[in-house]
C-alpha cells in the first residue's frame, strides 16, 4: 500500500466512515508521514501534530463538523485536521506566502471557526457558540480540543467554570500528552500525572467505554453522572476538580486507539451536559526523534535526516534569542537576585542555558502569561530582580498585570519580548506588532529596542539596573553585524547616531536599523545622496533633545519601526513634533499597516510593509525629491 493511498482519496471527512478499522489506522500513519514530509522541508509545528492523528480521525468520524462546531485550543495542533478537510493537495504550501496557515484559518475552510494561535480560548469561544446555537434553536454539537497543557491557562479555567449552567451537549477533549511546549509544570500537570499513573485508573482506561455503553440518556443522564461520580471515581481517586463544578469526567482513554475513541465519542455525543474526555497521547508519536526530544521538535525549522541523525541548516549569524540567552546567563552570574520566568517557553525564549546553570532561579509557570507577570511583581516586591522572557504576541495576554501589578506599584520588572515585529511563517496570530502601543501608555514604563548584539547586551544591563518597569523588544531573526564604532552604553532616554548625512535621516527604533543602514548605502551609491541613520533606542522616554532637533530641520526624516504605525514609536515622534509646534511635513512614518499580516518569510513581510532596504531607499528618495504633499504616515 502506498504511503498516500488512503489520504489521497480523502476529500471530505464524511469519507472516513467508509473506511475499515485497518484503513483508519493506515490513514493515521499516512497523516504522520505527510506532516513530517512537509515540516522537515519548510519548518512548522511537528510533535504536537504527530500525537493527535488518531484523535483527529475519530472526532471527524463521529461528528459532522460541516454543521457541528469544532474549536482548537493552541491551534498549532490542527495539521491532521487540515489534511482531512480538503487541504491535502495544498499542504505543501503550509506557512508559505499565499499558502496555508499553520493555524486554523476561517478564510481557508468553513471547518475552521476561529484563527487561534493563543492558548486557553477555545472553551470560552465554544461556550459562546453553544449559547448562540441554543438561542437560535440550532441542533449542533460543540467540541473543543484542548492540548499542550493549555487546560491550566487562566482563561481555560474561567471557561470551565461557566460550562455547567449550559445544560446542553458540550464536549471538551483534553489531549493530554504530558507536555506543553516544554515539560508541563504545576499542580494541574501533577494531578493529570497522578490520574494516569494510579493503578486503579489504569483499569478504568480500558473500562470507560463499557461504562458509557450502559449510561442512560435523556432526562436520566444527570443522575447517572452523579452516581458515577460518587460511586466510582470518588472511591478511586477522590472527587475530581472538574466534577466538583458540575462537569462529567471520563477517562483517561488511549488517544491512539481509534476504535475505542470512536465508541466513547459516540456515547459522549449524546450526553446533554458538558463533559470532559481525558485522552492520553504521546507527543511526536510515529517519529522517533520527535518522541525523544519533543521540546526541540515542537516547532523546528527545516531539517534533513542523514544516517539517522537530524541535521539543521547552520545559521550564518547568532540569533537575537541566542544573544539574549548568553547575556542573561552572564547577568545571573553577577547578580544572585536575578530570577527569570517563562510561560512554558524556555527554549523559544532562550532560557534553557540559564535554567541549566541556575535551576533554582528559573520558574516555568506553564501557559499562564498573566500569572507570570503578576508573579514577577511579587518577586520584585520581595527584593529580587525578575526577568519575564516572553513573546511579544503573548505579552498582550498580560497587559492588565503590567498595568495593575507592575507599573502601578512602580516595581523593577524587566520584560524581554522575543518575536517582536514581523515573525514570518507563523503569520497573523504571532506577529508582535502591538507591544509598543500598549506599553507606551503605562506610566513609568521604559521601552527599549536594540539594533545589534552589543546594544542588546547594553539594554539588558540598563534594564536590570533600573528601579522602574522596563521592556526590551527584539525580533525572531539573526542578529545583524555590529554597527560601526564602539557601542555607547544605554543611558535612559538617549539615542545613538549611527551615520551622519546632510540630505535627510532615517530615525529608527531597534532592529530596522539594519535595513536603514543598507538603504542609506543604496542612496549613496546610486543617487549620490548622503542620508543619516539614528537609532532612537528608546520609545519611552524619547531623546527629546536629539529627536526634537532632527525633526525641526527642513530635511526629510523617515521614521522606521517594525511595529504598527498606529500608536508606536512614530506616533511618539509626531506627538513630540506637536508639542513643539512643528508642522511635521518633513516626516514620513513607515511602520506596519492597519491590518493583520499573513504568513510569509520575514524578508517578504518586510518588503510587503515597506521596511526592506530597497523600500526605505525609495521612500527617502521620493521625500527628498518631492518634499511637499506627503502624508506623515505611510500605510502600505
Amino acid at each position: 500500500m502506498k504511503s498516500s493511498e488512503i489520504l489521497g482519496r480523502i476529500k471530505t471527512p464524511h469519507q472516513l466512515r467508509r473506511l475499515s478499522e485497518e484503513e483508519l489506522n493506515q490513514l493515521a500513519d499516512e497523516l504522520r508521514q505527510r506532516i513530517v514530509e512537509v515540516v522537515s522541508r519548510q519548518g512548522g509545528h511537528l510533535a504536537s501534530n504527530l500525537g493527535i492523528a488518531e484523535l483527529t480521525i475519530a472526532l471527524h468520524y463521529v461528528f459532522d463538523f460541516s454543521r457541528d462546531r469544532l474549536l482548537w485550543d493552541v491551534g498549532h495542533q490542527c495539521y491532521a485536521h487540515k489534511l482531512l478537510t480538503g487541504r491535502n493537495e495544498a499542504f505543501d504550501t503550509l506557512r508559505q506566502a499565499g499558502g496555508l496557515s499553520g493555524f486554523p484559518a476561517p478564510a481557508e475552510s468553513f471547518y475552521d471557526l476561529f484563527a487561534t494561535g493563543h492558548a486557553g480560548t477555545a472553551i470560552s469561544t465554544g461556550a459562546g457558540l453553544a449559547w448562540a446555537d441554543r438561542h437560535l434553536k440550532a441542533d449542533t454539537k460543540i467540541v473543543t480540543v484542548v492540548g499542550d497543557a493549555s487546560i491550566a491557562n487562566g482563561l481555560a479555567l474561567e471557561g470551565i467554570n461557566n460550562l455547567a449552567p449550559l445544560r446542553r451537549q458540550f464536549l471538551v477533549v483534553l489531549n493530554d500528552n504530558s507536555m506543553a511546549i516544554d515539560h508541563t509544570r504545576g499542580g494541574m500537570a501533577q494531578a493529570l500525572d497522578r490520574i494516569r499513573l494510579t493503578q486503579a485508573y489504569s483499569g478504568l482506561k480500558h473500562s470507560t467505554e463499557n461504562i458509557l455503553q450502559h449510561l442512560p440518556l435523556g432526562d436520566e443522564i444527570h443522575d447517572a453522572l452523579q452516581n458515577l461520580k460518587d460511586g466510582l471515581k470518588a472511591s478511586i481517586h477522590g472527587r475530581q476538580a472538574f466534577e466538583a463544578i458540575g462537569l462529567g469526567y471520563f477517562g483517561p482513554v488511549d488517544g491512539h486507539n481509534i476504535p475505542q475513541l470512536i465508541r466513547v465519542l459516540r456515547r459522549l455525543a449524546k450526553v446533554n451536559n458538558p463533559v470532559i474526555l481525558h485522552a492520553h497521547t504521546v507527543k511526536g508519536l510515529g517519529c522517533q526523534y520527535a518522541v525523544e526530544d519533543p521540546c526541540r521538535f515542537h516547532s523546528p525549522s527545516a531539517y534533513t535526516v542523514e544516517n539517522g541523525r537530524v541535521v539543521f541548516a547552520p545559521k550564518a549569524r547568532a540569533t537575537w534569542t541566542q544573544v539574549f540567552s548568553d547575556t542573561l546567563v552572564e547577568a545571573g552570574r553577577a547578580d544572585e537576585r536575578i530570577v527569570v520566568i517563562t510561560a512554558a517557553m524556555p527554549d523559544g525564549t532562550g532560557l534553557v542555558k540559564f535554567r541549566q546553570e541556575f535551576s533554582d532561579r528559573c520558574i516555568d509557570v506553564g501557559i499562564s502569561e498573566s500569572h507570570a507577570v503578576a508573579m514577577a511583581a511579587g518577586l520584585a516586591r520581595g527584593g529580587l530582580r525578575p526577568v519575564v522572557a516572553i513573546y511579544s504576541t503573548f505579552m498582550q495576554r498580560a497587559m492588565d498585570q503590567v498595568f495593575h501589578d507592575v507599573c502601578l506599584q512602580k516595581l523593577p520588572v524587566l520584560l524581554c519580548m522575543d518575536r517582536a515585529g514581523l515573525v514570518g511563517s507563523d503569520g497573523a496570530v504571532h506577529q508582535g506588532m502591538m507591544d509598543v502601543a500598549m506599553l507606551r501608555t503605562m506610566p513609568g514604563m521604559v521601552l527599549m529596542a536594540p539594533a545589534d548584539a552589543s546594544e542588546l547586551r547594553a539594554a539588558v544591563t540598563l534594564g536590570l539596573s533600573l528601579e522602574t518597569p522596563a521592556a526590551i523588544r527584539y525580533p525572531r531573526d539573526e542578529v545583524p553585524q555590529d554597527l560601526p564604532g564602539p557601542c555607547p552604553p544605554f543611558e535612559l532616554g538617549s539615542a545613538r547616531v549611527i551615520r551622519e548625512g546632510p540630505d535627510g535621516a532615517f530615525l529608527c527604533y531597534g532592529a530596522v536599523v539594519e535595513a536603514a543602514v543598507a538603504a542609506a548605502k543604496i542612496l549613496q551609491d546610486r543617487e549620490d545622496l548622503s542620508v543619516g541613520v539614528v537609532n532612537a533606542r528608546f520609545a519611552k522616554p524619547l531623546d527629546a533633545a536629539m529627536i526634537g532637533n532632527l525633526i525641526s530641520r527642513p530635511k526629510p526624516v523617515v521614521v522606521c519601526e517594525d511595529h504598527a504605525a498606529i500608536g508606536g514609536f512614530g506616533s511618539a515622534v509626531l506627538e513630540l513634533a506637536a508639542e513643539r509646534g512643528l508642522s511635521a511635513s518633513n516626516i514620513r512614518l513607515v511602520g506596519l499597516p492597519d491590518r493583520f499580516i499573513t504568513h510569509a518569510s520575514r524578508s517578504q513581510q518586510l518588503a510587503e510593509t515597506g521596511l526592506s532596504s530597497d523600500n526605505l531607499a525609495a521612500t527617502m528618495k521620493d521625500l527628498i525629491l518631492n518634499p511637499t504633499g506627503h502624508p506623515a504616515r505611510q500605510m502600505m
